[in-house]
């Protein structure tokens, strides 16, 4: 059977660079199924591939393949589920736009596929700045009071790295907080890394925005 993964390469950002990469994933068989520009600094580029690997070939085969080329460097690499494809912040946008009064939901069960995470949270604030999970995505840890209380402050757009000791089964968790206006926020989170880039946090904060 085929396994898809999802790939965030660093390379050069100069014409030729993405060529070179996708003729690498091809010489060890894999079939590049999407990419997207995740982010573009200093002269390096950042982008997420989603990938067919085919039967009896490692990922390990393509991570030496992509890092065999001058500048490239595979930051990370996760099987994918089949079919999840990217999804653009233009699509979340449209389905916000058209249903706003579910706006926020909207984004909670969008933003695993536009950020690439595992998880995804709706959270709403008392008077007194605690919080309360109110809704989330399937692979959602189940959040107590307390392990929101760690997320604090929910009223700024931040991320935070966290130990083993927050919730078992989701050691070395990264997540990103976007306040959604008043008394919500939104937290989203990966197993694992790699961290969330500072692109990927001013879109978060950006989509969070435009739900109030």
């Amino acid at each position: 059977m085929v396994a898809v993964f999802l790939m965030r390469v660093s390379l050069p950002d100069v014409p030729g660079s993405l060529g070179a990469v996708a003729s690498a994933m091809g010489a060890v068989g894999a079939d590049i199924l999407a990419v997207e520009i995740v982010q573009k600094r200093d002269g390096q580029a950042i982008d997420d591939f989603v990938v067919d690997v085919p039967p009896g070939k490692l990922p390990d085969a393509l991570i030496s393949a992509c890092q065999g080329l001058d500048g490239v460097d595979v930051e990370w690499i996760s099987r994918y589920p089949e079919g999840g494809g990217l999804q653009s912040d233009l699509e979340t946008l449209e389905r916000m736009t058209n249903d706003p009064e579910h706006a926020a939901e909207t984004l909670v069960s969008s933003a695993p596929a536009v950020f690439r995470s595992q998880w995804a949270v709706l959270v709403a604030l008392s008077a007194d700045g605690a919080g309360t999970a109110t809704y989330s995505t399937p692979m959602a840890p189940d959040l107590s009071s307390e392990d929101l209380q760690r997320l604090a402050p929910f009223d700024s757009t931040h991320r935070l790295s966290l130990d083993g000791e927050w919730i078992p089964g989701y050691d070395d968790s990264v997540v990103v907080v976007a306040p959604l206006g008043g008394d919500r926020a939104i937290v989203i989170g990966r197993l694992g890394g790699p961290s969330y880039l500072d692109s990927e946090v001013a879109r978060l904060g950006h989509l969070a925005r435009l739900t109030s």
